[in-house]
């Protein structure tokens, strides 16, 4: 045995003779890549004029495109503002009415308990449901001119714009 491959850890490996015949074992070969060069080529003055009034008139319906866009969310931006300010209004309404309507049960009760007789009893119910009649038709009236309001004044701003964009068309 040779003393170069006879070492005294037999789990050492063996060093290859050539430490570049490795390297270039796992290298891809080099080559260039050919230089394709687009042959010089006249373009009518035709196609060049048509080609420049396409992109100008894109450029231009771009334009108008965007700013009907930026149009229609502003009106799309009011229009919610003005049915989120709306809803809100007639939430507060409803909490309103809601109170008078329970503020006036507890008062009907408290009298109910103060009544003598079965005629009391009789003559405060009549008078509570005559007075609540009129109190709910007060207030169903303020709600519904309330919403007709809200509808209104929510449906302008659409309105508007789609009549103002048949009058462009």
């Amino acid at each position: 045995m040779s003393e170069a491959t006879h070492t005294s850890n037999p789990r050492a490996k063996a060093k290859p003779a050539n430490p570049e015949s490795t390297a270039s074992a796992f290298e891809f070969p080099k080559f260039e890549i050919p230089n394709f060069e687009m042959p010089k080529i006249e373009v009518p003055a035709a196609f060049r004029e048509f080609a420049e009034k396409g992109a100008s008139q894109a450029k231009e319906n771009y334009e108008k495109m965007k700013a009907a866009a930026e149009e229609a969310t502003d009106v799309l931006e009011d229009t919610y503002a003005t049915a989120a300010k709306g809803a809100s209004d007639y939430g507060l309404k409803v909490i309103e009415a809601t109170r008078v309507n329970t503020n006036a049960a507890f008062d009907f009760y408290t009298e109910l308990m103060t009544a003598k007789s079965y005629s009391d009893v009789i003559e405060l119910s009549t008078a509570h449901a005559r007075k609540q009649f009129e109190t709910v038709t007060a207030q169903t009236k303020d709600l519904t001119a309330l919403a007709q309001k809200m509808a209104t004044e929510t449906a302008e701003p659409i309105k508007g714009s789609v009549s103002k964009a048949f009058k462009i068309a």
